[in-house]
């Protein structure tokens, strides 16, 4: 299924004239070599464009559509029209003079192949540069002199010829295509799994580029090393077969999707890109904006999902965006020269927006004043879990992979979130709202216990007698009386935990202390706390429990978390 969408995802943007046709691809090119008419090199192009690069700028080579390159390993094995100084220039610095005489070796008798014959200028001056050039000379000929050190560290050289790139000749071009449309005569010949057709099967896949943490070269995503993952006795492109033009179609669509950085984003170690069938990338924007970033449009993002949940069209960026359009979204992981395949998503576009509404909907919980985002995107929820002041404070992987796909399946949250978030509270005895949030979303979801959700609010619930929660919401109150008393609070600090965990143990210290607060305070400001202590008290109607369950200190923290936020929205009210 993954091949097949990706096979359909780059025919719909080939109809759109979006991607390069078969046989092409787009290269990154640093340098072009300019051709005379007799075939002698008369200068060098610098095509390298200057991109910023935080305070500063640097210099990066040009994407140009180029024939398809060939896939290396440590073979010899030359591209048509764009290659290394190894290949073109038979030279680099590597030390091995042989080994790039015999690339230049094959990069001749490969242009000698494709152009024996042709008429045009371009070409001509092509065959006559491979005739000509004395790869000994390349390091000390002037127009490459001043250039040679950057020229050996690997990056692309294309031909030039009459201020133009010898790959927009016609003719050069359909000897390119007739030629990619002959399989040699070895090819074998199958059943694509992909296209359903009987045609040449492609022996070796492209490499995919972008993935985080993969080779810089390239990784394959269906790939075979060794017997034990043959079957059969089927070999390397046998053994699961893809047509040539299907491997083609899925690593160029794949590789376009992965070359788009606004598009695709990290979660742990597994890079996400996702695609819209149809090719429209406005499905894309809305992902981004709805689901990883800060949105600073939130109302029209949380109303447009609404809408799209309901199974309504709406308008986003001049596009209109159809419910029932099918949407895919592929997580992919390094794993040494292959890639793993982490999950793979696929359905509507409506029901995506459905569960992403419903995940919002779980986590939405009063806020205060200063928080900015009251929408949490996948990267901020997973930060709740780590020590940002730790050295490396970079969630777990496993988790972040976990959580997105219940959010995306509306599926049970991972047991690791609560564990990290309950960790964190307990290490920083400090709840944000973020935790909070994930507090209340994950017992909302993965729970049963109907006493349990029922506080788990978006705000205050004043009419709960769950019993944890009141001493939550009582540990707030004692907590104000200290604040008020000695202008700063010590029992977070030093009881917040046990209080918790073990509250038959804490509770008559800290009301004993908080006696002792009361009488520090003036008379109006006294009432009003001893008012509060004595109608939580009032909702104590069973003796305190000598340890609570995890559950019950989560709804704890969330009564303390309640309770706080609503007195500091009185004193901003006041």
């Amino acid at each position: 299924m993954i091949l097949q969408a990706l096979t359909q995802y780059y025919e719909d943007l080939l109809a759109q004239g979006k991607i390069a046709r078969p046989g092409w691809a787009v290269a990154k090119v640093s340098w072009a070599l300019e051709l005379g008419e007799d075939g002698s090199l008369l200068g060098l192009f610098h095509l390298q464009k200057e991109v910023p690069r935080g305070k500063k700028t640097a210099l990066v080579p040009q994407e140009l559509l180029v024939p398809q390159p060939v896939k290396r390993s440590s073979g010899v094995a030359a591209n048509f029209l764009c290659d290394t100084s190894s290949y073109l220039l038979g030279a680099d610095s590597k030390g091995k003079p042989d080994r790039a005489a015999e690339c230049f070796a094959a990069a001749a008798a490969l242009h000698r192949q494709r152009l024996d014959g042709a008429q045009s200028a371009a070409a001509r001056a092509i065959l006559a540069f491979f005739d000509r050039w004395d790869p000994v000379v390349a390091p000390e000929h002037p127009a490459l002199q001043q250039d040679w050190p950057e020229i050996c560290k690997g990056g692309n050289l294309i031909f030039w010829y009459n201020g133009h790139p010898v790959t927009e000749d016609p003719e050069i071009q359909t000897r390119w295509q007739q030629a990619q449309s002959q399989a040699p005569a070895d090819t074998p010949e199958g059943l694509c799994l992909v296209t359903g057709s009987h045609v040449p099967l492609a022996r070796l896949h492209p490499n995919i580029k972008g993935v985080a943490g993969a080779q810089s070269s390239g990784a394959a995503l269906v790939s075979f090393n060794a017997a034990a993952f043959c079957s059969y006795g089927h070999e390397q492109g046998t053994n699961a077969p893809t047509g040539e033009y299907a491997a083609f179609a899925y690593t160029t669509a794949l590789n376009q999707l992965l070359s788009d950085r606004e598009h695709i984003r990290r979660v742990g170690d597994t890079t996400l890109v996702c695609w819209a069938a149809g090719g429209q990338s406005a499905y894309q924007d809305f992902l981004m904006d709805a689901f990883y970033d800060d949105a600073p449009t939130e109302q029209d993002i949380r109303n447009t999902l609404f809408r799209l949940a309901e199974g309504l069209p709406v308008d986003w960026q001049d596009q209109r965006l159809d419910p029932d359009t099918r949407f895919y979204i592929l997580g992919l992981a390094p794993n040494a020269a292959r890639l793993s395949v982490r999950f793979f998503w696929q359905n509507s576009f409506g029901t995506l927006a459905r569960n992403i509404t419903r995940h919002y909907e779980r986590l939405e919980i009063v806020r205060p004043a200063y928080d900015n985002f009251p929408t949490l995107p996948l990267w901020r929820l997973v930060r709740e879990t780590v020590n940002l002041n730790a050295r490396s404070p970079d969630p777990s992987p496993r988790l972040a992979g976990d959580l997105l796909l219940a959010v995306l399946n509306d599926a049970p949250y991972p047991a690791t979130l609560l564990d990290g978030v309950t960790l964190r509270i307990r290490a920083d005895k400090q709840i944000t709202g973020g935790r909070a949030a994930i507090l209340k979303a994950w017992y909302l979801r993965n729970s049963q216990d109907e006493q349990l959700k029922e506080v788990m609010t978006v705000e205050l619930n004043e009419q709960s007698n769950y019993l944890p929660y009141v001493l939550g919401r009582l540990f707030s109150v004692l907590e104000g009386v200290q604040q008020k008393a000695n202008g700063k609070t010590t029992i977070k600090d030093r009881y917040f935990n046990s209080a918790s965990a073990t509250p038959a143990t804490v509770f008559p210290l800290l009301l004993n202390l908080a006696q002792k607060h009361l009488a520090k305070l003036d008379g109006g400001l006294a009432t009003y706390y001893n008012k509060r202590i004595t109608e939580l008290n009032a909702r104590i109607t069973q003796t305190l429990p000598a340890r609570l369950t995890l559950p019950e200190q989560s709804a704890f923290q969330i009564g303390y978390y309640h309770e706080t936020q609503k007195r500091y929205t009185k004193k901003e009210e006041q």
